[in-house]
Order: structure tokens, then sequence, then C-alpha cells
């Protein structure tokens, strides 16, 4: 099973955590990024992702080894939707196991810091004044 995962349905978190469980963790950080409401003082209604998918799950990968690599962690995992997403809706999320906390929170925010800046997915915000944009990687 890969580690990072594009997903264009609703995904249960509980479910993803259940699969990170070994008896070699007591330490577990978990991310969850939601659709919110407003943006640069503007008012969201919705918003919809895209991904460059082939490239962004080999570099999701990437991001993934090199936090086992880098971090004294067990396992991770990184899902994040594509398509379109209405406000309160899980967008991302990451869940780092390792033996200590310390580990855990470090790659946990290490992996969303890195998927956020080079994973090729570009979020298009619908605006309630009619207007829409497309934000970058990163935002």
């Amino acid at each position: 099973m890969p580690r990072f995962e594009l997903s264009d349905t609703p995904f249960d978190p509980a479910t993803l955590r259940a699969g990170l469980l070994d008896d070699r963790v007591g330490g577990y950080a978990s991310f969850e990024g939601w659709v919110r409401n407003h943006n640069d003082g503007r008012r969201v209604d919705g918003l919809a992702y895209e991904a460059y998918a082939t490239l962004a799950e080999s570099e999701g990968e990437r991001i993934l080894d090199e936090a086992l690599a880098k971090f004294a962690i067990v396992d991770a995992h990184c899902v994040h939707r594509t398509g379109e997403l209405a406000i309160g809706e899980l967008a991302v999320w990451v869940g780092v196991a390792a033996a200590h906390r310390d580990a855990a929170f470090a790659a946990c925010r290490f992996i969303i810091d890195e998927v956020k800046s080079r994973v090729p997915i570009w979020k298009r915000e619908r605006y309630a004044d009619g207007d829409a944009g497309w934000l970058h990687p990163g935002q």
C-alpha cells in the first residue's frame, strides 16, 4: 500500500490511524486540514483541488521516504483530497507513528509542510462574491 495517496472521495482518519498501529509505537501524531470559510479576508463558499496525479503521488512518496530516513519513526501516511470539497470537509490528513512523541510530532510537521510546498496540487477557491481563484502549492 502506498504511503501517500490522492483521494477523490472522503476518507476515514480512524481507519488510516488503525493502519499505523504497531507494537513498537509509543507515540502517534496527526494533522487534519479542513476546508475553511475564509482566506485572505474573503469569504470562501467551497473549493476544488486538482493534482498532476502521477507526479503528486511520486513526490508524496518521496517526502514520506525522506521522513522515514530523517526521523526516528516507525511509519507514516498522508492522504490528500482532490475534486470538489465543501466547507468543513477534510482535505488532507497526515499520520505518524513512532516510539516517542518528539519524533512523531516533528515528522508530522515535516510531512505536511513538504507536501504543501512540493506536491503539485492546486486549489481553486470559490468566493461568496461569485469570483474564484487558483492558489499555488504552499497556500
